[in-house]
């Protein structure tokens, strides 16, 4: 299980238990894994529990995570270097391999020059290796051909969120979600690809009920998924037509006068430009229309978010992977900066990632596009 980074490691000799603090490496959300192994006198005994200090998931693990003491046996597991093609594969040392590897770079980059040489990297390595990786590629072999799970995952975001903000940031975290009165889901089955962030948004709003209070939950799927299930609205989208939903809505707080003009006047530029941009969804039919929603859940949906203070937007993989992802994103966005939804408790867009550090390789520059940030 050497994809899951470990942490910190605790130990006590009295008991033969040692419990590594880690990560579980299925989703974006990143939960906090304790990892136990207990020595016994039949061997060793794994078990596996949410932490329940970790800020992610707070002791909750859903069936994946909780499942994963099973994945870590050595019966299958490739424990040497293996050299030779498929029906000569032969075990190796390390001192042997990295020779060959260094070798293969030095005959290509002789040849070829360093252009000829790439890398792909996971999204599930730790922040500090995808430095580590992305120095030796630019800074040593002198190339920008790295790319990481980050291309797949989030890249139309990493475009949307520098072009709106200047920045690759996301600015909301979890506890977001919990202080809000409407979520928006946006091309996230959220219940199945990230099923414990999806169990906080739900027990809050269990609480809120409790309380008298409301949270509304949108999602916007051209399916009925599992998420679907315990939404206040399914807006079933006509596939490839988010950028028209989220251009009409924007339209519809422009023309009725849910413009934060304070928010916009003093930390936006380009409202006029966007508005053109979006002049064709200038009517609820046009909308309609083009998005396949009725005009009755239209209206709901737009009046429920100009009317609602805190909104939180999570988009995903279904904004993302798309040939329009980047416009998708940004008008999802827009939408939270015309009206000032935005870094407030409880009110942001949020892109939501598909790996749990796809973030962390954009971070350190892990894209041919990309340097570290500044504060690294």
């Amino acid at each position: 299980m050497n994809s899951i980074p470990v942490v910190e490691l605790h130990s006590s000799t009295e008991t033969n238990i040692k419990t590594t603090h880690t990560t579980c490496p299925y989703c974006g959300v990143g939960c906090g894994v304790s990892a136990t192994v207990e020595e016994t006198a039949f061997g060793q005994k794994l078990s596996v529990a949410g932490d329940i200090d970790h800020p992610s998931n707070y002791g909750k693990l859903c069936i994946k995570g909780s499942n994963l003491a099973d994945t870590v046996g050595l019966e299958t597991r490739v424990l040497h270097p293996m050299l030779g093609g498929k029906t000569g594969r032969q075990e190796s040392d390390w001192d042997t391999a990295t020779d060959l590897i260094a070798d293969k770079f030095q005959h290509y980059i002789q040849q070829y020059g360093p252009e000829s040489i790439a890398f792909y990297v996971s999204g599930q390595l730790l922040t500090e290796d995808y430095y580590v990786v992305n120095k030796f590629v630019k800074g040593y072999l002198g190339t920008a051909n790295i790319d990481t799970n980050s291309r797949l995952c989030m890249s139309s975001a990493v475009a949307a969120h520098k072009r709106a903000f200047g920045e690759d940031l996301v600015p909301a975290s979890y506890e977001d979600f919990e202080h809000t009165n409407m979520v928006v889901l946006v091309g996230s089955n959220t219940a199945w690809c990230h099923p414990v962030l999806y169990q906080r948004i739900m027990q809050a709003k269990e609480r809120r009920q409790q309380q008298q209070d409301d949270l509304f939950v949108v999602v916007i799927d051209p399916r009925f998924t599992a998420t679907c299930e315990a939404a206040d609205l399914h807006l079933p989208i006509q596939i490839g037509q988010d950028v028209a939903l989220f251009n009409g809505l924007l339209q519809y707080l422009y023309q009725h006068n849910y413009t934060d003009t304070e928010f916009v006047n003093a930390h936006t530029q380009g409202l006029n430009e966007a508005l053109q941009s979006a002049e064709t969804e200038s009517s609820l039919e046009n909308v309609a229309r083009k998005t396949a929603i009725s005009q009755e859940k239209l209206q709901l949906f737009f009046e429920k978010f100009a009317h609602t203070e805190k909104v939180m937007t999570l988009f995903s993989m279904g904004v993302n992977q798309s040939s329009r992802g980047v416009d998708k994103a940004n008008s999802i966005i827009n939408c939270h900066l015309l009206t000032g939804k935005i870094g407030k408790l409880g009110a942001a867009p949020f892109s939501m990632t598909g790996q749990p550090n796809a973030m962390g390789g954009r971070e350190v520059g892990g894209l041919p596009i990309c340097w570290p940030h500044i504060w690294i």
